[in-house]
């Protein structure tokens, strides 16, 4: 794949069985991810499913790394989420790749907004029974507000994700850093062409 892009990765020689998917509120990551799970044939595995019980109730700690590690405990995924701060580098040290989608803030707070406005229309049913309501746009509760939560924690998602190659615990792993919709594409295209990905550069 083409184009002027920071380096974010090396090469993968053979197709990648399990993939995270990170990236800010909005970004794309579930879309993408039930994408390549098509494109793979692999499960398809979202962190907040397992993360949110019902009445947006977060589950302890403890047993939300239970959850992940059994969900994750086969040899093929899809996994899309961060919850780093919960999980730390559990689910990457476990994939073969990282894809990294940073389409930037403003395309993400678009996402956020036009998504939880067809939501709340559609009262449609997320994880667990769980629904986003017109609630989202009343700014002034904070983190409650997930359109709030994509503004304040996009500022920071570049200085998050952006030195995770450099980890050497993660050495063993192809990191993709997709900033537009012709980056996704490419990515996902190839993946289905050619059984093997190159990192952008």
């Amino acid at each position: 794949m083409g184009g002027s892009r920071s380096r974010y990765g090396g090469i993968m020689t053979t197709q990648p069985r399990r993939i995270a998917v990170i990236g800010g509120s909005g970004s794309g990551k579930t879309s993408f991810a039930r994408r390549l799970s098509t494109i793979l044939g692999a499960p398809h595995i979202e962190l907040d499913s397992l993360h949110w019980d019902p009445d947006w109730t977060p589950v302890p700690t403890a047993e939300f790394r239970s959850r992940v590690a059994a969900a994750l405990s086969g040899h093929t995924w899809i996994a899309d989420g961060n919850y780093q701060g919960k999980l730390g580098d559990r689910v990457l040290r476990l994939a073969d790749a990282v894809v990294w989608l940073d389409p930037g803030r403003p395309t993400i707070m678009w996402r956020v907004i036009t998504r939880t406005i067809r939501r709340a229309r559609s009262h449609e049913v997320l994880w667990n029974g769980n629904r986003e309501s017109w609630g989202a746009f009343r700014l002034w509760r904070g983190d409650d507000s997930i359109i709030w939560w994509a503004w304040t924690s996009a500022g920071g998602i570049r200085e998050k994700f952006g030195p995770l190659p450099r980890d050497p615990a993660l050495a063993h792993v192809s990191f993709h850093r997709l900033r537009s919709r012709r980056d996704v594409d490419e990515f996902l295209e190839t993946m289905s062409r050619r059984g093997c990905v190159r990192a952008v550069d």
